[in-house]
């Protein structure tokens, strides 16, 4: 998929502005369970009534509440609340909308200040528990006064006769009502707020608030905000879709033109690579697997994380003790994926094969017509297509089968993990842990985050069917002309040096503006190591991968044995080298097949000895079979060090004048790397070593070091005397080995 990014870089600020809109749109979704949430707490279960600290209560009701509150919070009220008594000039302002100002002559308190309004919540709140507390403990003794407030079931009390014990409260011994308050102290938040907010709620209703009216406001005020953020949620998603939709059309608009102009300058040898029913694939099929891809993954790349992490953070505020039933939702999600993936992933990658089989027997079909009809084959050509349609359409019934049984799964794992937060969640509203509205509002963070993992395994089925298609067509677009022999080449002669010069040389990939190396100039002599080292992307790997001509030299030139490696024919000069690239390569056969790929006819000594000195004798002769083991494709049923090994005796079987080892010694353990090195050098004689290292202790011993940095060559020498003379090396160098080690 990378290999076309730069398709999408026209688009970067649609990209960008979509992923912004995709965040607007999350937002919006995650937080309409909270408004819902407080629409059925609040605007339900309490009449509308947020806070726990009323934001009007009569003298009375302070009077009840303050016995219960500690010096500092009395002084705290004294500083929010303003008192209005009934018959003043300040009264008038409040008797439309408190009348108990006119109707009983009474005096109330009025919210003024509400800086402080959650520590006046948490005050009226506890004063509120303790005062139930305390009522309780009366109705326990028999006072029947308060026997209307047992079990704190406040919510259609009468305030008037809580009003009743406001006489006794000066009698009760203050070290009497300190439990009480110590006791609403510990009492849990949620029991805090509940209580409080049904007290104010019989304040509310003691100085003549219409609570009606007021839970109507309430729930309108939510209501109209939830549709408001719910248009803006489904403009986000129209917009995201609109921009997702035409940066995809545009990237394939984009790919088509490239595609099919690329294929107007292909000579015969890249139509000989590419059969011309795979570029009709290529140029249809496989760029709309790419649009599709894109609209999703603008759409759900974004999208899902944002929700997915985003849901768990506000369930988490609805419930912690709730969160295990999205957790088991989410293995169990991922159990589904990961068997789904295992089954049916490896069917995407042969889909389009299929299809350019198809393609190719209609071709073929079409354009040979009169001959098909000339020799009479025509039914052998209907079952040859019968043959390509039914291979295609077993397989994509195999794919859907298996994705079929996706939503069942997803619907039922939702249904489940629904029924499971009901079952747990009345248990804990009956224990007074949560409210409904938070147990409701969890169960849709739930579903949000289940969807948004669906969302995040439906992009890993898509991606690797939407990376082949990608591969196939970068294949096209990245393709060029081989590299081709001179003229008149000129030929080393048997008894090579192995000597290699480069001389100012400098190279740069396509049609890239800066040089990855820069006026490069050394020469690696026969019987010695040349070593290169540097920072990632420094230019080693792309240096040694010019000698064989995996690349040709933009400016300045390659000498071995003092012939322009130009001259020589690609076949002669890479008989020469015994090259281990970077990444071990092993073919399907066994190890002796794979340690004579360089050298058909090297002797059974010959790869034992090749295999000793790799350090890959011991864990051969451990096998049953020893060297006819077999080995996999691609040597996966070897270790990644087991493989490095195989790769360093393969080059070392055809006995070169020159080996190369481009980081090959990645995968050793030191022990086994220092032994390795050990050998090496006895083995290759009077062969020209180069080898490419990060570990400094692998190319300590070389008797020539180049150190590369952004691909120019800022030292060249001994350890010692690099040690001395170039800061690069002597910070890498310092950065793995300790003093002691670099002496």
């Amino acid at each position: 998929m990378f290999k076309l990014k730069k398709y999408l870089k026209p688009h970067i600020v649609a990209i960008i502005l979509a992923i912004l809109f995709l965040f607007g749109e999350a937002v919006c979704e995650l937080v309409l369970p909270n408004l819902m949430s407080d629409i059925v707490n609040v605007g339900i279960q309490n009449t509308g009534v947020e806070n726990a600290s009323p934001e009007v209560i009569s003298t009375d009701g302070m009077t009840l509440l303050k016995p219960f509150m500690s010096d500092n919070s009395k002084k705290l009220i004294e500083k929010s609340y303003k008192l209005v008594e009934s018959g003043t000039d300040s009264a008038k302002d409040y008797e439309n909308a408190y009348p108990i100002l006119k109707e009983s002559g009474k005096g109330v308190y009025v919210l003024t200040d509400y800086s402080n309004r959650s520590a006046l919540d948490d005050i009226f709140g506890k004063a509120s528990v303790a005062l139930i507390a305390m009522m309780q403990d009366f109705a326990k003794q028999g006072n029947t006064s308060a026997s209307s407030s047992k079990d704190m079931d406040i919510s259609n009390a009468d305030i008037t006769e809580m009003y009743k014990i406001n006489p006794m409260l000066s009698m009760i011994p203050q070290a009497k009502l300190d439990g009480y308050i110590n006791d609403s102290n510990n009492a849990d938040n949620q029991i805090i707020n509940t209580v409080g907010c049904a007290m104010t709620k019989l304040f509310y209703k003691e100085v003549g608030i219409d609570m009606g009216l007021y839970q109507f406001n309430y729930i309108a005020k939510i209501g109209v905000c939830m549709l408001l953020i719910t248009l803006a949620g489904g403009i986000f998603a129209i917009l995201v879709s609109l921009i997702a939709s035409k940066v995809a059309a545009g990237v394939a608009k984009d790919l088509r033109r490239d595609l099919f102009q690329k294929v107007e300058s292909f000579s015969n040898r890249e139509f000989d690579s590419f059969s011309t029913a795979s570029l009709i694939t290529r140029t249809t099929n496989d760029i709309t697997q790419i649009q599709m891809f894109v609209v999703m993954a603008i759409r759900l790349i974004c999208f899902a994380p944002i929700m997915g992490i985003g849901g768990m953070i506000m369930a988490l505020q609805q419930g912690v003790s709730l969160s295990w039933i999205i957790l088991l939702a989410i293995v169990l999600l991922i159990i589904v994926m990961v068997v789904i993936c295992i089954v049916a992933l490896p069917k995407f990658k042969s889909i389009q094969k299929m299809v350019d089989k198809l393609n190719l027997v209609t071709r073929e079909s079409l354009t040979g017509m009169m001959v098909i009809r000339a020799f009479g084959t025509q039914k052998n050509e209907e079952e040859r297509f019968d043959k390509a349609n039914k291979d295609l359409t077993s397989v994509n019934l195999f794919v859907n089968r298996v994705m079929v049984i996706l939503m069942p799964i997803i619907t039922l794992i939702m249904n489940g993990v629904t029924l499971l937060i009901v079952w747990v969640g009345a248990h804990q509203i009956e224990a007074a842990q949560i409210q409904i509205g938070d147990m409701m509002a969890f169960m849709q963070y739930g579903m949000i985050i289940i969807m948004a993992f669906l969302m995040i395994s439906m992009m890993f089925i898509m991606i690797p069917r939407a990376s082949v298609s990608a591969s196939r067509i970068a294949e096209v677009l990245e393709s060029e002309l081989s590299i081709k022999d001179s003229k008149n080449p000129k030929s080393l002669g048997e008894n090579s040096k192995g000597e290699i010069s480069f001389n100012n040389v400098s190279f740069k990939y396509g049609n890239a503006e800066d040089n990855v190396i820069e006026n490069i100039s050394f020469t690696a002599k026969p019987g010695q190591t040349t070593a290169f080292i540097g920072s990632t992307g420094s230019g080693k790997s792309t240096l040694v991968n010019l000698i064989p001509r995996f690349y040709d030299v933009t400016a300045g030139s390659i000498t071995f044995d003092g012939i322009d490696i130009r001259d020589i024919t690609q076949h002669e000069l890479r008989s020469k080298i015994g090259f281990v690239p970077q990444k071990g390569v092993l073919f399907s056969g066994d190890i002796a097949s794979n340690l004579r790929y360089g050298k058909r006819d090297a002797s059974d000594s010959e790869i034992a000895e090749a295999a000793k000195v790799a350090q890959a004798e011991d864990f051969i002769n451990s096998k049953l079979e020893k060297y006819e083991s077999p080995i996999a494709q691609g040597g996966t049923n070897v270790s990644g060090g087991q493989k490095q090994r195989l790769c360093i005796a393969r080059a070392l079987a055809k006995k070169a004048p020159v080996y190369i080892f481009d980081d090959s010694f990645s995968a050793l353990d030191f022990k086994t790397d220092a032994a390795l090195r050990k050998a090496l050098k006895k083995y290759t004689g009077d062969s020209t070593v180069l080898i490419v290292a990060q570990r400094i202790s692998t190319i300590m011993d070389a008797e020539q070091i180049i150190v590369l940095d952004e691909g120019k060559m800022v030292g060249k020498g001994t350890h010692k005397e690099l040690m001395q003379s170039c800061p690069t090396y002597r910070e890498i160098a310092s950065s793995q080995l300790n003093e002691e080690e670099l002496k």
